[in-house]
């Protein structure tokens, strides 16, 4: 079982960091509408999605051009998420975390380095977020629990 657990967390990682950089468009930068963050919500039926979204949160910004800073920074924002969703007892609560941390971390960071207005792109990161979390990722947790394909 622990096997099945690590390669799962293998596998999140893996589709996190693909879905970002193939995506790279809409991925990165002050107006974001970044997919693979539906799968933020994971952790809400699998803790072992935790290090998955972390380590492919990593890859992903490795190569998003905001370098080192977006890798720690970006990271620790879906890491923070993470663990606050699998905590989570509700799954529209479960969806609030990762836009919360990533309006704040994100937010502050952007403006720091590019000097994008803070409000502004806190609401816009915010609102990329939520689209994300809620729209495709709740969705998503569903269908994968209906066919019994997670908790």
């Amino acid at each position: 079982m622990r096997y099945k657990k690590i390669a799962a967390g293998a596998l999140i990682a893996a589709v996190y960091a693909v879905l970002t950089i193939v995506l790279a468009p809409i991925s990165y930068g002050p107006v974001q509408f970044r997919v693979s963050e539906a799968l933020t919500l994971l952790p809400f039926v699998m803790p072992e999605a935790v290090p998955g979204l972390f380590f492919g949160c990593v890859i992903a910004n490795f190569f998003g051009g905001f370098g080192l800073v977006d890798m720690i920074a970006g990271s620790l924002a879906t890491l923070l998420a993470a663990v606050c969703t699998m905590k989570s007892k509700n799954i529209f609560i479960a969806a609030a975390w990762p836009v919360i941390f990533n309006m704040i971390i994100i937010g502050v960071m952007l403006h720091i380095l590019i000097n994008a207005p803070l409000l502004l792109t806190m609401l816009y990161v915010a609102l990329g977020e939520a689209g994300v979390c809620y729209i495709i990722g709740i969705p998503l947790i569903k269908l994968l629990q209906s066919r019994g394909l997670i908790g």
